[in-house]
């Protein structure tokens, strides 16, 4: 029987975590988190190359990486975007392959938000996109990142836009802060799979 894995994705603070955080808890799906890895991939040997490209002007005094100095630097640059994640894109799809294998045939959730900008649509057998009103998905990055208005937008504008991430989904959940509405279209996806329903609860 093929292993079902569930692609989670949608732009930026649509609630990705909240989904798959219910998931877990609520069905006991292990959760691979596209985010982790890439956190991995800046604590190993890429941060050299991270280095010879930036200097030190993004690292303080420890020689630790200043995620949020680099983060000001990818988000205004489409260039310096692309050449992060294409050194970072690879790690990550081979740690989710990996550790996928590794739970098989147990159902699992893949929580990939760059999904479709990377690619990776194979590696999952399904996809839920969440989307959410864009003034509330605006407010909520603005509060649980500490952004600027601009620094926000900037941030929303880089991703793909949610409109286009729907289309391309098998599932399309809606998520404007009303979490029994949520969990029950959550609930509604994983039990009526677009590719046949293959869940085991334990």
């Amino acid at each position: 029987m093929q292993q079902r894995i569930i692609g989670i994705t949608g732009g930026i603070a649509t609630g990705k975590s909240t989904v798959s955080n219910y998931l877990h808890l609520t069905y006991g799906l292990p959760i691979l988190d596209a985010d982790i890895y890439a956190r991995k991939a800046l604590d190993s040997d890429r941060l050299a190359e991270i280095r010879d490209r930036y200097g030190k002007l993004i690292f303080d005094d420890q020689g630790n990486l200043d995620r949020r100095k680099l983060g000001a630097i990818i988000f205004e640059s489409d260039l310096e975007r692309r050449w992060l994640e294409n050194l970072i894109h690879p790690y990550v799809q081979s740690c989710l392959l990996t550790d996928a294998e590794k739970l098989a045939p147990a159902t699992i959730v893949m929580v990939i938000p760059l999904l479709f900008e990377a690619n990776m649509e194979d590696l999952v057998t399904e996809i839920w996109t969440v989307i959410c009103d864009p003034h509330r998905q605006l407010a909520r990055l603005i509060k649980r990142n500490h952004l600027s208005e601009n620094e926000a937008k900037q941030r929303i504008s880089s991703q793909m836009p949610q409109s286009e991430k729907a289309e391309l989904a098998d599932v399309v959940i809606v998520n404007n802060d009303n979490n029994q509405e949520l969990f029950f279209q959550v609930d509604q996806a994983l039990l009526n799979s677009p590719v046949g329903l293959f869940l085991k609860i334990s």
